[in-house]
């Protein structure tokens, strides 16, 4: 009897050992898989935000580099081309635009003083001092004043039509640069959907790759041309603006100086 007690005493003591263990690996084998899972989840993770840290890394000049090589140097240069010349004309013509605009209203004033008190001797001393279109105008038509009113007007509308393409000088050159920018982005387009659809030809195959390059050169050329268009209208839309700012000015200076001319025949 004592020997059945013993038996089993031991038969259970194995049982439980067995179940321990298995427990144990039980419960050790989800730990590791759950362990390699999150290891691989955070380098997953870790190597993401280190390609979103790269690409955020690179400036918008590198970009735009990167973007332009990928468009071509062909059509991109001509492009870029465009834009160089276009800005170099749109600075010039703003330059000078900007040393030609004048106190119209303060300038009248001067003449007119000095048509008063010296005559028109001074008057002209006074216009050859000063710089601009408008001044310009007023030294005419103070230099036809001792033949007549009529020939002082008449040199003053000369002089001003003279003054007035001084002004639009080169202004073509910019809407050309304008109308051809784009033109040559679209240009670009078609050559390279013609080239994807070569490749396709040639390989004999509906490759999305094959065709995913060409177009996306072709769009490169269309989107530098339409940013380049974009950019040269905005320069030429100011320099129109301020061109027709001092063709007014110029055009009530020059009323201002036949009433000023016809006063001071007057007092004679």
């Amino acid at each position: 009897m004592k020997k059945l007690f013993s038996i089993m005493a031991i038969a259970a003591l194995v049982f439980a050992g067995t179940f321990t263990a298995n427990a144990s690996v039980a419960q050790t084998m989800p730990t590791s898989a759950q362990t390699l899972v999150t290891a691989a989840t955070v380098t997953f993770i870790q190597d993401e935000e280190a390609a979103v840290a790269e690409e955020e890394s690179l400036g918008w000049h590198q970009e735009l580099k990167l973007r332009f090589i990928e468009g071509g140097p062909a059509f991109m240069g001509i492009v870029l081309l465009c834009l160089i010349l276009g800005l170099a004309i749109a600075i010039e013509r703003i330059i000078y635009l900007n040393l030609s605009t004048t106190n119209t209203q303060k300038l009248a004033e001067d003449v007119e003083d000095a048509l008063n008190s010296g005559g028109i001797e001074a008057a002209k001393e006074v216009c050859r001092n000063t710089k601009g279109p408008v001044a310009s105008i007023y030294y005419q038509g103070l230099d036809r004043a001792d033949e007549s009113l009529e020939a002082a007007e008449k040199a003053v509308v000369a002089y001003g039509g003279v003054q007035m393409g001084q002004l639009e000088k080169n202004v073509s050159w910019i809407s050309l640069f304008i109308a051809l920018a784009p033109m040559l982005g679209f240009m670009g387009t078609v050559i390279g959907m013609i080239l994807a659809f070569d490749k396709i030809e040639a390989a004999g195959d509906m490759n999305p790759s094959l065709v995913a390059g060409g177009i996306k050169v072709a769009l490169l050329t269309t989107v530098f041309g339409l940013i380049v268009a974009i950019i040269l209208q905005i320069f030429y839309n100011y320099i129109i603006a301020k061109i027709d700012s001092i063709v007014n000015s110029m055009e009530d200076a020059s009323i201002t100086l036949i009433d000023m001319l016809v006063d001071y025949k007057n007092r004679r």
